[in-house]
């Protein structure tokens, strides 16, 4: 009877052990979602729910609004307004103020007046401040395309670093199963006498070492995973797995010269410089409007009740209508202007050299992008010579130590060089990628 039951018992914990892990696996298939993303949707994704982003977009509905209001001053002014008051009795004083005669008036009175006025021409005031306002909408969408390239870059470095732990992670494992290889053979020739003790400790030691790295490399896998998703607005628990087809694409810039030139036409900054210096002189403009008379016209109707400009007072309303035509100056001006128009001037000519200074930049930073591109291609070539010349060093030594020609430590070297050739040739084609993006940034057209 105990038997049985000892045999049920253990029964009944296998199943719900079982239960348990099938469980656990499939909440965890539920709960984490595999997304293969290229670099296209990348940028799509990120353009769309890059948080950083919402508030440019956002400054950029600010700015059509502010142009919108700006608009609202080519239309007439318009003013209503009604009044009831109470009017007391009035006193006709003498001229030697001795005595005084009370007159009694209407008590209750009220007003009411329509008045329109628009502003007819002022230098172009008007035109050049809707002007400004206009320019203000496209420094903001320039900003926000700045913001977005800026965004682009970001995220494909995510994206990359993410591709290249990958890499590093699959040319790991491989190690490791080497050297679990490795280690099969040395217990073997161990146990046979062939070799010491400590060729097998040194061994474990290593595939201890490599697991412990793999280890480090998912962490980080997991971090830069957790950076994308929260950049790309994608749910929580989601893996990102990049494309690798990237690897197998031919990336060929145009030449040097016309590249330098499409920076200083698409580079987002050197665009803002250029519109900003055309914001400023669309301000001069409408400072010089200040020397400019004011032309309005207006017109306007009142009702009034009682009428209080004649003897005795009316307690009737009275209605009269107007309509005519404003000159005004502001005197001012002939001294205040001339200093106005010097300082935009000055902001003129400082932004002037900004562009300058921004062109000289974009050329250095072309030039320079350029040079690691071309670099980049050179590394992986050389690193591909690399890897074969290590995996041969490797494939002599391993025949050389099962021989006993080699020592252990040869071996281990000859390892260690092998792994430090494949993690540098694995993403030797990334390197390429990410600088043929980063030339592009360069030139505005990311």
């Amino acid at each position: 009877m105990n038997i049985k039951s000892s045999v049920l018992k253990a029964g009944l914990y296998l199943v719900v052990c079982f239960i348990t892990t099938f469980s656990n696996l499939t909440y965890g298939q539920d709960s984490i979602s595999t997304k293969k993303i290229n670099i296209e949707t990348l940028f799509a994704l990120a353009i769309h729910n890059h948080p950083n982003l919402a508030v440019s977009k956002a400054a950029v509905d600010v700015a059509k609004q502010k142009t919108a209001v700006a608009k609202l001053k080519t239309l007439p002014e318009l003013n209503a307004s009604a009044s009831a008051f109470y009017l007391g009795d009035a006193a006709l004083i003498e001229k030697n103020l001795s005595g005084s005669e009370k007159v009694p008036l209407p008590h209750f009175g009220n007003n009411y007046s329509l008045e329109a006025k628009e502003l007819i021409w002022k230098g172009g005031m008007i035109k050049n401040t809707i002007k400004a306002s206009s320019l203000g909408e496209e420094l903001a969408e320039l900003d926000h395309l700045n913001e977005e390239q800026d965004i682009k870059i970001l995220v494909l470095g995510y994206y990359l670093d993410l591709f290249k732990l990958g890499n590093q992670e699959q040319v790991y494992n491989q190690n490791i199963e080497l050297a679990q290889k490795r280690l099969e053979l040395t217990e073997k020739l161990y146990k046979q006498g062939m070799i010491t003790k400590n060729d097998v400790i040194r061994n474990q030691l290593q595939i201890s070492e490599l697991r412990l790295t793999k280890e480090v490399i998912q962490n980080n896998m997991r971090i830069l995973n957790d950076e994308l998703i929260v950049a790309l607005g994608l749910p929580e628990g989601t893996v990102i797995k990049p494309d690798g087809s990237i690897l197998k694409a031919h990336f060929q810039p145009q030449d040097l010269t016309t590249l330098k030139q499409a920076a200083y036409t698409s580079n987002p900054a050197i665009q803002l410089a250029a519109k900003e210096t055309e914001l400023l002189y669309t301000e001069k403009d409408i400072t010089k409007s200040e020397k400019s008379p004011a032309l309005s016209i207006f017109a306007g109707n009142e009702l009034v009740k009682p009428i209080t400009n004649v003897m005795p007072v009316i307690d009737k309303y009275m209605n009269t209508w107007n309509v005519g035509i404003s000159l005004s100056y502001n005197i001012a001006s002939l001294y205040s202007t001339s200093k106005k128009l010097k300082l935009n001037d000055l902001q003129i000519e400082k932004n002037k050299k900004y562009e300058l200074a921004l062109k000289q930049k974009a050329s250095v930073a072309v030039n320079n992008a350029y040079i690691k591109y071309n670099e980049a291609y050179a590394q992986r070539n050389t690193l591909e010579y690399n890897k074969a010349l290590a995996d041969e060093n490797y494939r002599i030594i391993e025949k050389k130590y099962l021989n006993q020609l080699a020592l252990i430590v040869d071996i281990m070297d000859a390892s260690n060089s092998k792994l430090e050739a494949e993690l540098k040739y694995t993403n030797a084609e990334i390197n390429i990628v990410y600088a043929y993006y980063k030339l592009l940034k360069e030139t505005g057209k990311i």
